[in-house]
């Protein structure tokens, strides 16, 4: 089945515009899902909408948004209200400026989506725009009104497609000094880190999605196909508890697993067989 696009439009840079769509890059369709069911009678089991205070069941029509206040209360939103607010969508997608690529704080990517040409008459223009981006090492980053909301979206070429990526505001990102302020400022003697430089140096390699495997989904899938069939359910066997030991023990042991020692071990060593 070929792909549906989930946004067509225009990719506007400057005077130059072709006709793109978005296809969502990343599904979880694929991943098994769950209804709930009355164990009793087998039957599945429907939401409903109640009120917190009676219990009574409210209907779809007397259902509205509420904003709560600081009291408690709530001011009441309506439909038309919020759609009196929402941006109204041209259809294009606004290239605003070129950016480095390597500058691009990551911690704001959102979604991706593959940006694709609508048609054969748009494939030059959008391979063009790719290809001078990818030699510059840049990414463009556009404003569009997506899904009934304006949106910030970073566009740059992958291989030999384009990526579409829309971006999280500043406000939605947390500030790393919510986490982190508390943590000390620590230092390492030189031991130390050249030990843990030494482990991550045996452990270096490339990353290969292919070789990474949803274990949880791989076990959800053999527990389904195990009831189907009657069969005894496969059971996650514990792990062995680890004993507790110190930060340099634990360096010293993983170091251990390697051939060749660190440097310093080893320079030590000739050392003393000149001596």
């Amino acid at each position: 089945m070929a792909a549906r696009a989930s946004w067509k439009g225009h990719l506007k840079v400057g005077d130059l515009v072709c006709g793109v769509g978005l296809y969502t890059a990343v599904s979880t369709s694929d991943r098994i899902s769950f209804n709930i069911i009355n164990r009793k009678t087998g039957h599945r089991v429907e939401r409903q909408f109640v009120d917190s205070e009676n219990g009574k069941p409210v209907e779809r029509d007397d259902q509205v948004k509420g904003y709560q206040l600081d009291n408690g209360e709530y001011i009441v939103i309506e439909g038309d209200e919020i759609a009196g607010v929402m941006p109204q969508s041209d259809k294009v997608l606004n290239v605003q400026n070129f950016v480095p690529y390597n500058e691009i704080n990551k911690l704001y990517f959102d979604r991706p989506y593959y940006l694709a040409p609508a048609g054969e008459d748009d494939e030059e223009a959008l391979v063009l725009i790719a290809r001078a981006m990818h030699d510059q090492k840049v990414a463009a980053i556009a404003e569009a009104v997506l899904f009934r909301r304006n949106r910030t979206v970073l566009i740059r070429p992958q291989d030999d497609y384009v990526v579409a990526t829309t971006l999280s505001f500043d406000y939605e990102v947390r500030k790393p000094d919510t986490v982190f302020k508390d943590i000390p400022d620590m230092k390492f003697d030189n031991e130390m880190l050249e030990l843990a430089g030494h482990i991550i140096g045996t452990k270096k390699g490339a990353f290969n999605p292919q070789e990474y495997d949803d274990r949880y989904e791989t076990a959800l899938s053999e527990l389904v196909k195990a009831k189907i069939e009657g069969r005894e359910l496969p059971r996650a066997k514990p792990k062995p508890r680890g004993k507790v030991i110190d930060l340099m023990d634990a360096l010293r042991q993983s170091a251990k697993l390697s051939a060749k020692p660190p440097a310093s071990k080893r320079a030590a060593s000739g050392q003393t067989k000149a001596s």
